[in-house]
């Protein structure tokens, strides 16, 4: 058996960030938390049980350290985490009500992670795995972190291990035609896929229409067996290659505190269904895991697998005595 259930590679960051009604420019303080896609991922996952392990560069400083630490007590395995000499990458979110939207910006150019070369991963940690993860956010940093990710999918496929890849299309890092162009190769290659609506139509270039078609557009687009569209208030859609159905699971009940996360955790919600070989409970760990992060602040879901088991059955509203 492999040593993990799912690894994957990836930036470490922090995120700092203002509360709605406060604006950066006038901020004098900063709410800090560890943040990194592909982490957050693990983190949820090890939460859950699952043996998760991480590949990334940090420096070694007491930021480093930071992030490090914390993925660390989640339960990721974090001994392939290479330590060097540079800097952390940040991003910094001003959060808002109508009519501001929430706003992003990114702080990510020149750090240790996107130096990391292939020869620096260690490749054999990495690839024992039963499930290899891997996102558009990575594929987004340019020079040695495209490469990485391009390179993890194809070994991955040399050494028989399932890929799983999430779009995870962020506007500020790169346009459409230059993420469509390098990703729709890698799409069509991956075992598990999981993309928004939003970035169906956009970046895999899926004509618009209704939720069913769209999805089905994009299942056309690659050879996954499960095709995974994220939907916002309207929930998810799930398609299996296998018995070719398309099933709905809609969003659960929740109050907003925190956007920032929750497409990680609804991913890690899915893989922790298909690892455990059920795809329709993993929709459903997936909406529940999705509303969970929503009320909560923190890229980091906090959840364990008897909360999980509890709550995903669980009428809304009740309370717990």
């Amino acid at each position: 058996m492999p040593r993990f259930d799912l690894t994957t590679l990836g930036e470490g960051q922090l995120r700092l960030c203002v509360p709605a009604g406060t604006r950066l420019e006038r901020a004098d303080r900063l709410d800090l938390y560890v943040s990194g896609t592909e982490a957050n991922v693990a983190s949820t996952l090890a939460r859950l049980g699952r043996a998760t392990g991480w590949v990334s560069a940090l420096p070694d400083s007491p930021l480093g350290r930071r992030v490090v630490r914390e993925y660390r007590i989640a339960g990721v395995d974090v001994s392939a985490v290479r330590w060097v000499e540079g800097r952390l990458a940040t991003y910094y979110v001003e959060y808002a009500v109508p009519p501001r939207s929430i706003q992003v910006w990114f702080d990510r150019r020149d750090s240790c992670f996107t130096h990391l070369s292939p020869d620096q991963v260690d490749w054999g940690y990495l690839l024992d795995t039963r499930l290899l993860h891997l996102t558009g956010i990575t594929l987004a940093l340019p020079g040695n972190p495209q490469a990485l990710v391009l390179e993890a999918a194809w070994r991955a496929r040399e050494a028989g291990v399932p890929v799983s890849y999430d779009v995870n299309y962020r506007a500020r890092l790169w346009p459409p035609d230059e993420a469509r162009r390098v990703t729709l190769p890698l799409v069509a290659e991956v075992d598990v896929l999981c993309c928004s609506l939003g970035d169906a139509v956009t970046v895999l270039d899926v004509a618009p229409g209704g939720p069913e078609t769209v999805l089905r557009g994009v299942a056309a687009l690659t050879r996954a067996r499960y095709v995974v569209m994220s939907m916002g208030g309207d929930g998810l859609l799930g398609w299996d290659r296998v018995v070719d159905e398309v099933q709905h699971v809609p969003a659960r009940e929740v109050v907003i505190l925190d956007r920032i996360g929750a497409g990680d955790a609804m991913v890690a919600g899915v893989l922790h269904g298909i690892l455990a070989g059920d795809f329709a409970r993993g929709l459903r760990y997936g909406a529940l895991s999705a509303a969970l992060s929503l009320s909560t602040y923190g890229d980091q879901l906090i959840v364990d697998e008897g909360e999980l088991e509890r709550l995903v059955d669980a009428p809304v509203g009740m309370i717990e005595r």
